[in-house]
């Protein structure tokens, strides 16, 4: 099918987006080589290893970076990451992260709403992560966000859609690509999120603390292409009680 994700004007074969906060070789290197992931995410912070070593020299030039705006607390401060970030090569493509609660790590849909506002007029390609919020959501989209990226839980909790109903409404009132980024914890999850028309998944603790990277890596691909193919064949109506026959017996067994 040529089914592509279409962010910022590029398109993307993969709807698998890698979050690199639990940094690995074999989290790169299986998400890329398994789970199909042309874009990751990098937190600058992040970005340099010990010595001299970089995230940047593990990725491959032919996978999209997608730098965030990880330890922002306000707009501004998102603002100047960004700024460092294209001035260090890392392209046009911003995730906005202002997170100014230290307990939940949740989205200020405010502060995010400013920073998408000031990253639009600079020219970034602008990927709010925020809570499922309608009105925040239309206000970023009218600011020039390329694409909205709704929690489905909390960082790191692995709990799955539990924004499930509010990311529904999201996917049908804002006319741009609908990304669930945060608290997938299972490829069935991504599976669903898929199925509900999300445009794509971004996925790190799930895969980075499997046992085997690789496997479920490949599992969140598969999961997402399954999702995403379930969505385009526009599943049939779901009764609100009782059956009805899938063959024409009904009156044969009435007899």
């Amino acid at each position: 099918m040529n089914d592509k994700l279409i962010l910022g004007g590029r398109e993307f074969s993969s709807r698998l987006i890698l979050g690199s906060g639990k940094f690995s070789l074999e989290l790169i290197r299986a998400a890329i080589e398994f789970g199909g992931a042309e874009i990751v995410t990098l937190a600058l912070r992040r970005a340099n290893l010990k010595g001299n070593q970089s995230i940047l020299d593990y990725i491959p030039e032919s996978v999209t970076l997608l730098p965030n705006t990880s330890g922002a607390r306000t707009a501004e401060e998102a603002l100047r990451i960004a700024r460092l970030s294209r001035e260090l090569g890392c392209g046009d493509f911003i995730k906005v992260e202002v997170i100014s609660d230290s307990k939940y790590l949740l989205p200020d849909n405010m502060e995010t709403i400013r920073a998408v506002e000031m990253l639009s007029r600079e020219g970034f390609v602008v990927l709010p992560y925020m809570h499922p919020d309608l009105s925040a959501a239309r206000r970023m989209r009218d600011a020039g966000a390329a694409a909205i990226m709704p929690l489905g839980a909390p960082i790191g909790s692995n709990m799955g859609l539990l924004t499930r109903d509010f990311i529904k409404i999201l996917i049908a009132e804002i006319d741009l690509p609908i990304i669930v980024d945060a608290g997938i914890g299972r490829p069935s999850q991504a599976c669903e999120a898929m199925e509900l028309g999300c445009a794509a998944v971004m996925a790190n603790t799930a895969i980075a603390t499997a046992g085997d990277v690789a496997a479920m890596a490949c599992a969140f691909r598969l999961a997402i292409e399954a999702g995403r193919a379930a969505f385009l064949a526009k599943p049939g109506r779901i009764l609100e009680s009782g059956g009805e026959a899938s063959s024409p017996l009904t009156g044969f067994l009435e007899d």
